[in-house]
């Protein structure tokens, strides 16, 4: 299978997932700064989300550029990670609803880890259908950021029925590791 197909799905899908969530914050009744105020949680809910929904896309596109083949394994693999990223849009309502509230925010984190898993199996299931010289395998190396990114998030989890804003806080870390640009596979490929 060409890889095109599967990068333009998954272009599609993340595509929709941040229309659904821009589509769910509702236009303000009123004109004053008050009424800006009521939307602010669900506004800073989105803006994190559109962040982390950037990273993987930025991520996934680079991922799929090493690619010299897709097989079954990869397809699947990739359609777990866009199930994970599908559920953004209802756990970041949820965190701007509830102006970030414990329960909401263990399970915000929990869908961050469980798409961080998903990626991780996606790298994991490219890299051996690839070979261990395959671009991916040199490009990522020891994947420290990989490998601390669900560490942190199980660690926000825990930490987000205590204090949810220092979960938050780890939310962020997480995502500002992250958006710091990622060129091992650019530096590989070019």
């Amino acid at each position: 299978m060409n890889k095109n197909r599967l990068e333009a799905f998954s272009d599609g899908v993340l595509a929709i997932i941040l229309t659904i969530m821009v589509l769910e914050i509702k236009v303000p009744e009123g004109h004053d700064f008050a009424t800006l105020q009521k939307i602010f949680p669900i506004f800073l809910s989105y803006v994190l989300s559109f962040i982390y929904i950037g990273i993987y896309w930025n991520n996934h596109h680079h991922m799929l550029h090493s690619l010299t083949k897709v097989n079954g394994k990869i397809l699947w693999a990739n359609l777990h990670l866009l199930f994970w990223l599908s559920l953004v849009p209802v756990s970041t309502g949820w965190i701007g609803e509830t102006h970030f509230a414990k329960l909401p925010m263990a399970l915000y984190g929990f869908m961050l880890l469980m798409a961080g898993m998903a990626y991780y199996i996606l790298q994991t299931i490219i890299i051996k259908s690839q070979g261990e010289n395959s671009i991916l395998k040199k490009a990522i190396g020891k994947d420290l950021k990989g490998i601390s990114s669900p560490i942190l998030y199980i660690i926000g989890i825990a930490f987000s029925f205590y204090s949810e804003w220092l979960a938050g806080a780890i939310y962020i870390l997480v995502a500002l590791m992250w958006l710091i640009p990622d060129k091992r596979i650019e530096k590989i490929i070019d």
